[in-house]
């Protein structure tokens, strides 16, 4: 579940009163225009409006003409001949179960295949009995020029590449990180370093624009270690070489959990304590095993699930322009992690004792 946006949260980060910020989000004279455009700035970018906006209705009159459709044919599910993108994967899994579910409700069968390292296996796709191909996770720009000469409909799930114009799919990475960064912000932190290879993949980057704009909007400087978010961040093994901080942070903003779950094992190899001497954020609310501050909970079916919307709907409309759709995803912040963590050392010791 969404946290709550509280008053004195927006009031801290705008740096005016309660009474002010509960005048301007009601409308009510006693604030100037600058500050009432100022306290709705950082409300919205707090996620307060997000928290208190009604449920949208679950479909739209376009999903439901989709429903009345009849369907009938195969849709070819392709992951990236990558080690940790597969069906198997905690986040990729849910995302496959989310296609695979969506497509059995309406009555499609599905194909899974990998990335192909040639074009043997398109030679045995037949493009006239194939409805379209939804990717799943980054898909080289060769073997995507190769699926262009089959003209059917593709559906990209948190990739896109400039050679190759389709619908895509994508979490709201910006929004979240956005928010997850105003939040720290409103928390006291104003030392950050960002931790993943950016140009490893469209989110990790869209992230890291986020991250370093927010601390640009409110006037923090950006002291980036290069090292945390080059080719050496692709492989966290290889970032552990090399790594060794000389001014410790208040805060690793790493690009999603998994890289927070060994960064943190990392920092506790170099004798670095986890919260008590610095945080740790991630992304994706993969990983409940370590003092991870703050996260973002993705829905991955839902991801699976809104790609073959679109694959359906892009079937029915192939002529409009092409589309990127984003998902918003729950900001999670562990106000209570470090006190949490302390008890439970603290329980553990006492049973030792015992």
């Amino acid at each position: 579940m969404r946290g709550k946006v509280r008053i004195q949260e927006i009031a801290d980060l705008a740096g005016v009163s309660k009474f002010a910020v509960s005048r301007a989000l009601s409308g009510k004279s006693g604030v100037s225009a600058q500050t009432r455009e100022k306290i709705l700035r950082v409300a919205g970018q707090l996620g307060y409006f997000k928290n208190n906006e009604q449920p949208q209705q679950r479909f739209t009159s376009e999903l439901q003409e989709i429903e009345e459709i009849k369907w009938d044919g195969t849709i070819v599910v392709m992951f990236p001949n990558l080690r940790y993108q597969n069906r198997e994967h905690i986040y990729w899994g849910p995302v496959f179960e989310g296609v695979s579910s969506r497509l059995r409700q309406r009555g499609l069968d599905i194909i899974t295949i990998t990335e192909p390292s040639d074009d043997n296996v398109f030679k045995l796709l037949n493009p006239e009995a194939i409805q379209g191909i939804i990717t799943i996770g980054t898909v080289s720009t060769q073997i995507l020029l190769k699926i262009k000469q089959m003209d059917i409909p593709v559906v990209m799930v948190d990739h896109s590449d400039p050679v190759f114009a389709c619908d895509t799919i994508f979490t709201d990475n910006f929004n979240s990180i956005q928010q997850m960064m105003m939040k720290l912000i409103s928390k006291g932190y104003r030392k950050f370093q960002f931790v993943g290879n950016i140009k490893d993949a469209q989110s990790y980057f869209d992230r890291w624009l986020a991250f370093r704009s927010t601390l640009e909007s409110c006037q923090i400087e950006l002291q980036q270690d290069p090292v945390l978010i080059g080719p050496e961040a692709q492989d966290i093994f290889l970032l552990f070489k090399q790594y060794r901080p000389v001014d410790l942070p208040e805060v690793y903003v790493c690009v999603h959990d998994v890289h927070a779950q060994f960064f943190i094992d990392h920092l506790y190899g170099l004798g670095i304590e986890v919260p008590a001497q610095v945080a740790v954020t991630g992304f994706d609310n993969t990983c409940h095993s370590h003092p991870i501050l703050a996260t973002v909970n993705v829905n991955k079916e839902l991801l699976g699930m809104r790609a073959v919307d679109q694959m359906l709907w892009r079937i029915q409309n192939p002529e409009t322009a092409h589309e990127k759709k984003l998902i918003y995803a729950d900001v999670i912040l562990r106000e209570n992690y470090a006190y949490l963590l302390n008890g439970e050392v603290e329980r553990e010791e006492a049973d030792a004792e015992a």
